[in-house]
């Protein structure tokens, strides 16, 4: 009996060893799974190989009798040693007008980082609307130890964004992707 007690415990544990080391494999694997994702779907287009700052900037005619607030929400992952904010929170853009905003991010380990900035808009359905011309999130950002950066953005929100959205929330989250394959 204890023999059989015994290979089903033995058995129980491997299974659960199996689990774990699945459930890691999984978390690992979620910033590129995410990226590929997100490109599938057309959403965090990465303008690799182009100066960001080169992007044309379409015109639009300026909605100067309505106003929509833009809110700035930073975050790192738990185990990406970052500080990051928005220098502003918030602020109330006129549609059809180009903005300028910036990110404050710093290393705060003693070795080089490389980090990605995942992008994410809020509400869903205005993320169409929502137009970056210039953006770190667009490449693996590269820190040196204790480094210290400014990022800018800069945006427009498209005219034809519905009446109904008068706050769209941007939110950042920057994972480390010092370790990454695909660095």
């Amino acid at each position: 009996m204890s023999e059989d007690l015994h290979g089903k415990n033995s058995r129980l544990v491997r299974k659960l060893v199996l689990i774990v080391v699945l459930m890691f494999g999984f978390g690992y694997a979620l910033v590129p799974l995410y990226d590929v994702l997100c490109n599938i779907a057309g959403q965090n287009i990465k303008l690799e190989g182009t100066d960001v700052a080169t992007v044309n900037e379409a015109a639009y005619a300026v909605d100067e009798n309505r106003e929509v607030r833009v809110e700035f929400i930073t975050s790192v992952n738990e185990r990406t040693p970052m500080t990051f904010r928005a220098d502003t929170p918030s602020i109330n853009v006129h549609p059809g007008q180009y903005y300028t905003v910036s990110f404050y991010a710093r290393n705060n380990s003693d070795k080089p980082l490389k980090a990605q900035a995942i992008p994410s808009i809020s509400p869903g359905l205005a993320e169409e609307y929502f137009k970056k011309t210039q953006c770190f999130c667009f490449t693996t950002q590269t820190f040196a130890a204790n480094e210290e950066k400014t990022m800018p953005v800069r945006f427009v929100v498209d005219p034809k964004l519905p009446e109904r959205y008068k706050t769209i929330t941007l939110s950042y989250t920057f994972f480390d992707r010092t370790n990454s394959i695909e660095n």
